[in-house]
């Protein structure tokens, strides 16, 4: 297994990449991990850390993609990129998975440019993980690559998210619920009803019903599907009470998975490759975290799984 990490992409970068590479390759072994950027930095942070290069493949990526830049600007013009170079890869198959903490931006377009979506899927989108009161996670899509979105897509969101559920988190037949201001049929606005309307006859997944804001973490769903707009709002208060409740010292065990460097990342559901996006002030842990779940994404085929859903809707 090869999995493309890009060293240049993120606020802490290089430093912190290639620190949690070396953390990941602690526990990837039999693996091989591609590291993607400037060579001579690259080689001189491994150096730091007494790492051996040759434990590592190097693919030398001059370019970085700065985190305000325009995204399809910036990929299309700086094809020596890190992020360009890893798609590039990944499309040619000279690797498995392909991670970055960099440009949100830049990786879903590169997505698009380069692996290409997946045939039948009208938007691809970004998950999160939502930890549950039992102990157990949930999944929430999509939180920020679609910020309006219309009942179609939402509904391939949900596709897209049941068959993530069970392929990476192993979530038998999950439970699929749509985030609305009431549990109510006609309940929310004209989108929603809509959405409500093609997804309660559907056998494509194990609809529920809507759920509200207050279910995220309880056990009624597995999979809660909202516009990227909403999703984006959740994760970012999930992230600010994490944070408050850590500088008040007043932790709690559910809140305390709130903390994004579990997760490492969010993989871009309904393109032709497994992608996973880091946050941005990824640390050490994160990255590592980004690099185990892209291992795990590219083993479980998910995208494979996926198009095989797809290919007769």
């Amino acid at each position: 297994m090869k999995i493309g990490l890009d060293v240049m992409g993120g606020d802490h970068a290089p430093k912190a990449i290639i620190a949690g590479a070396i953390l990941a390759m602690k526990e990837l072994p039999k693996d091989t991990i591609v590291l993607l950027g400037d060579e001579k930095v690259i080689r001189e942070e491994l150096k730091s850390h007494h790492a051996p290069a040759d434990r590592y493949e190097i693919v030398h990526a001059p370019d970085m993609i700065g985190m305000a830049e325009s995204p399809i600007r910036a990929f299309t013009q700086k094809p020596k990129s890190s992020i360009a170079v890893g798609y590039h890869l990944l499309a040619e198959k000279k690797i498995n998975a392909f991670a970055s903490a960099g440009n949100t931006g830049a990786m879903l377009v590169g997505a698009m440019y380069s692996v290409k979506t997946i045939p039948g899927v009208i938007r691809p989108c970004i998950t999160t993980i939502l930890p549950k009161e039992n102990g157990k996670v949930g999944v929430l899509l999509d939180v920020g690559s679609n910020a309006d979105c219309k009942p179609d897509v939402l509904y391939q969101f949900a596709i897209l998210g049941s068959i993530y559920a069970e392929s990476v988190y192993e979530i038998k037949k999950p439970r699929v619920g749509l985030l609305n201001i009431g549990e109510e049929e006609g309940k929310g606005n004209l989108v929603s009803q809509a959405t409500y309307e093609i997804m309660k006859t559907t056998k494509q997944f194990n609809f529920i019903g809507n759920v509200e804001g207050r279910d995220l973490f309880n056990e009624k769903a597995d999979v809660v599907v909202c516009e990227g707009f909403v999703g984006n709002v959740i994760i970012k208060m999930a992230e600010t009470i994490f944070v408050l409740t850590n500088k008040n010292k007043t932790p709690n065990p559910l809140i305390q998975r709130f903390n994004y460097e579990i997760y490492g990342g969010s993989p871009i559901l309904g393109v032709n490759g497994a992608v996973v996006i880091g946050h941005g002030i990824s640390n050490d842990i994160a990255v590592k975290n980004m690099v185990m779940l892209s291992k795990n994404i590219a083993e479980t085929k998910l995208a494979e799984k996926i198009k095989n859903a797809f290919e007769y809707i």
